[in-house]
C-alpha cells in the first residue's frame, strides 16, 4: 500500500510540473521543446488552414500566455463584490463562447475545448482562415490577423481598431513576436 501511494504521488508529481505554461515565451524553440505535443498540433492546423506556426503562437502568446484555462478578470460591483467577468473568453485562445459555437458548428467538432491545445490551434487556423476569405488578410500578416482576431470580422472591416491606439500596440507586438519566433523556428524545426 506504501508503494502504491508513492507511487501515485510521483505519477500525479510529474503531471502537475508539465502543465502549466512553458517558461521562456519569448523563445519558440524552448516552448516546443516543452511542450513536445504541441508541434503536431500547430502543424495538423498549418498543414489544414495554412496558417503558420509563427502566426499561430503570436496569437496564442498573447492571448494567455500559454495559460490552458486563462479568464479575463473579474467584473466588481462597488469596487468589492465581484460581479462577473468581463467577457466569455476563455482559454488559451481567448475565444467568446458565440465565436467558439460559430467554429464548432462550422467545422462538426462539437467536441472541441477552448483549454485543448490542439483544438485551439485549429481554431485559430480556421478563423484566420475566414479572415482572409472574408476580409483578404493574407495568413502570414500577424498584425492584421490579430486585428481581426480581437475586433471581429465585422468590427474590422468597420475599422474600429482606428480608434483603439492600445489595440494596435497590442498587434504590432503580436507581428513582432511573430516575426521572432518565424526566426527562431527555423533552427529547431
Amino acid at each position: 500500500m506504501r508503494i502504491f501511494a508513492l507511487l501515485l504521488v510521483f505519477v500525479l508529481g510529474s503531471c502537475a510540473g508539465s502543465s502549466g505554461p512553458p517558461v521562456n515565451q519569448t523563445d519558440a524553440c524552448s516552448v516546443l521543446d516543452q511542450k513536445r505535443g504541441w508541434l503536431r498540433d500547430l502543424r495538423r492546423s498549418e498543414a489544414t488552414w495554412g496558417v503558420p506556426i509563427h502566426v499561430q503562437m503570436a496569437t496564442i502568446w498573447k492571448e494567455s500566455n500559454y495559460t490552458r484555462r486563462a479568464k479575463t478578470s473579474k467584473k466588481y460591483f462597488l469596487w468589492v463584490i465581484p460581479n462577473g467577468r468581463i467577457s466569455t473568453a476563455y482559454g488559451y485562445g481567448q475565444v467568446l463562447d458565440g465565436t467558439w459555437d460559430w467554429y464548432r458548428d462550422e467545422t462538426g467538432n462539437r467536441r472541441a475545448d477552448r483549454d485543448d491545445f490542439g483544438d485551439v490551434t485549429d481554431f485559430i487556423g480556421w478563423y484566420m482562415d475566414r479572415s482572409y476569405q472574408r476580409l483578404g488578410i493574407e495568413k502570414n500578416d500577424a498584425y492584421h490577423q490579430y486585428l481581426a482576431y480581437h475586433d471581429g470580422h465585422t468590427g474590422f472591416k468597420r475599422g474600429s481598431y482606428h480608434s483603439k491606439a492600445w489595440l494596435i500596440g497590442v498587434a504590432n507586438e503580436v507581428q513582432a513576436m511573430a516575426n521572432r519566433y518565424e526566426a527562431q523556428l527555423r533552427s529547431c524545426i
